[in-house]
């Protein structure tokens, strides 16, 4: 599901992927699952298209996905390597929401976390001082979905991400805009492991109302001070809920 929910916030293609690009899928979620760890070496082209009934174009064409993702790295007479996790593109969107189709580890969303830690913040106090009234009124509809949501996970979430979504663009700065994906990808694995239970959701709403009003406010300092507050009590449930999380 929560690739899935990936795909649609960033309002990928609907359309079937290509064959390659089922391929590279398949391979990219076991490569980022740890079921082929980095520095060993994969199936060669022939194992593969058999594994997956498709042709050696196929494969290949799949693999040099994964090579312009960072993940791969192919060696004449060697054989084709996984890249060391440091090399991979991680903003990349396949490579975002494939870390989602498995039990994301504790360190991983650590760094998530503090992604959004460094940047949501200013990213409020920028929308209160930037944001048009159009903004306005697309963070006050957010809000509003978030409400009428409230009593269901999956359609909460998305609202939930809708919400941050239309706040990074009330900030109008176009390099914070392109880090939507990894806000994206925090939210969805933090909902999912911190708050299956939809009554708990009108707090998280509370939350966020409070950052919209403080921004409709025009008052920077307050709404970045409750984003702040906002992620710290996401961080709170994280620890509270995921293995090894709290000691890194």
């Amino acid at each position: 599901m929560s690739e899935l929910v990936y795909y649609d916030l960033k309002g990928a293609a609907t359309m079937s992927p290509s064959l390659p690009v089922q391929v590279a899928r398949e391979l990219g979620r076991r490569i980022v699952a740890g079921n082929i760890e980095p520095g060993s070496l994969i199936d060669d082209e022939n194992a593969l298209a058999e594994r997956y009934q498709v042709s050696r174009v196929v494969v290949r064409d799949a693999v040099k996905i994964l090579v312009g993702k960072g993940m791969l790295d192919v060696r004449r007479g060697i054989g084709t390597r996984v890249k060391p996790r440091g090399q991979w593109v991680m903003l990349d969107d396949d490579v975002l929401a494939w870390h989602l189709s498995s039990t994301p580890k504790a360190e991983f969303l650590k760094q998530l976390m503090d992604i959004r830690l460094a940047f949501e913040p200013k990213a409020s106090r920028w929308a209160a001082e930037r944001a048009t009234d159009e903004d306005i009124d697309d963070i006050r509809a957010a809000i509003e979905r978030m409400e009428s949501d409230v009593g269901a996970v999956e359609n909460f979430i998305v609202a939930d991400a809708g919400f941050h979504r239309v706040v990074l663009k009330a900030a109008h700065n176009e390099f914070l805009a392109a880090m939507e994906g990894v806000i994206y990808s925090a939210i969805i694995v933090s909902v999912n492991m911190t708050n299956q239970d939809p009554r708990k959701n009108k707090s998280t709403v509370q939350y966020h109302r409070d950052v919209f009003e403080a921004i409709a406010a025009r008052n920077g300092d307050k709404a970045e001070k409750l984003t702040q507050k906002l992620l710290d009590d996401a961080c709170r449930k994280l620890k509270k809920n995921v293995e090894g999380f709290a000691g890194l």
